[in-house]
């Protein structure tokens, strides 16, 4: 163990304060993606008084590391006013920020290196727990106080660049749903079209819909497989693919596909669009690919599937572990098909936009690695 290394217990101390007034009524969660997110728990009839006041720059998680893959779910409370969060949490605080800047601490638990050994000394039968004497006895590097404030500051500059990215995505998909709604929403009548217009089915804009392959993983393959973590903020990015084994049978992805997730509590029915040029890229079973026509029909059916997320989550079948979207029923979904020279006119109005979130989004990816980068170098300092 290196020199500078030092015991976490040293510096944080377990905090717990109730909500015995009644005086906060922030309720907030926490996410495997390291956030503090809004409840969604049904609180009705539940006595908040038990439930634990987070203060800003705190921390909280959850001890039970069962439920969660690969990750501890655990998070510095960034808000400026209180929260409460469940009782089942584990709140605590740094002793001496002078000593330990919170933020640089936050940096040490986003490392896969903390997960796996918080995993990795987790206990229990029915259930695995993180004690908090396990969470004591973790070593950390803690340098200087400006050193750590350096390399906070590095990492955080990169997420503000980031969350700006993310919002200018936004901002040109708002822009893109317009132009959209324009076109093809407002004023259309769907008993008496304009000429050339029809209504079909996602099966008659596209020139397949498929399922993804059932993959084999290794590490000593160039190959990759998308699975569903790849699909988020209606963009799939390649960052969370996995290598594998290649098959006859996959399908690579090209430029253009529309990948939906079919299976998952919270993820089923999302859409996302490859916005690159894939090399060695396919996709899992728990995905399924809409192809286009053409490239001029990119744009066209990639917006149209969007707008029918929520409708893909009513129409699965199965009980509450099994809902599955098959292919014949994206397939089969009813939709809006104009002539090809209006899809040629929504082309060229959004071809730019796509194609300007499509370099945010390798911008993002870039940055997101440089992240990673400033993780991993956290334990040679």
């Amino acid at each position: 163990m290196k020199s500078n290394y030092k015991r976490l217990g040293d510096y944080i101390r377990q905090v717990d304060v109730r909500n015995r007034d009644l005086a906060v009524d922030r309720l907030l969660g926490l996410s495997i993606t390291k956030q503090f997110i809004p409840s969604i728990a049904n609180t009705t009839g539940t006595d908040m008084s038990t439930y634990k006041i987070v203060l800003p720059r705190q921390f909280g998680y959850v001890p039970v590391t069962s439920r969660n893959g690969d990750k501890i779910t655990i998070a510095l409370y960034e808000g400026e006013s209180p929260c409460i969060i469940s009782q089942a949490y584990v709140v605590f605080e740094v002793i001496d920020e002078t000593d330990l800047l919170p933020e640089y601490l936050m940096m040490w638990f986003r490392r896969p290196e903390f997960d796996r050994y918080a995993r990795f000394k987790s206990h229990g039968s029915a259930r695995e727990v993180f004690e908090w004497g396990e969470m004591c006895e973790v070593m950390l590097p803690v340098p200087p106080i400006e050193e750590q404030r350096k390399i906070v500051a590095e990492y955080q500059a990169i997420e503000k660049r980031i969350e700006n990215n993310r919002h200018l995505i936004a901002t040109l998909e708002a822009t893109a749903q317009t132009i959209y709604r324009k076109m093809f929403v407002n004023e259309i009548d769907p008993e008496n079209l304009p000429e050339g217009w029809r209504m079909g089915t996602l099966g008659n804009i596209t020139l397949f819909i498929s399922a993804g392959t059932i993959p084999i993983y290794t590490e000593d393959s160039d190959y990759l497989v998308l699975g569903q973590k790849c699909n988020y903020n209606h963009t799939i990015s390649p960052g969370k693919a996995r290598h594998h084994l290649p098959k006859t049978s996959s399908i690579p992805c090209q430029l253009g596909d529309v990948l939906v997730n079919s299976t998952g509590d919270g993820t089923l029915g999302r859409v996302g669009l490859i916005r690159f040029e894939p090399q060695k890229l396919t996709f899992d079973s728990n995905m399924t690919l809409a192809r286009p026509l053409n490239q001029e029909w990119i744009e066209y059916l990639f917006v149209t599937m969007l707008n029918m997320e929520s409708l893909f989550v009513q129409i699965c079948q199965g009980s509450t572990n099994q809902t599955r979207l098959y292919c014949s029923m994206i397939r089969s979904t009813m939709c809006l098909i104009p002539n090809n020279e209006s899809v040629m006119n929504f082309h060229v109005a959004t071809k730019s936009i796509f194609h300007y979130q499509g370099q945010l989004e390798r911008e993002i990816n870039i940055l997101a690695e440089t992240q990673n980068n400033i993780l991993s170098k956290l334990s040679k300092l």
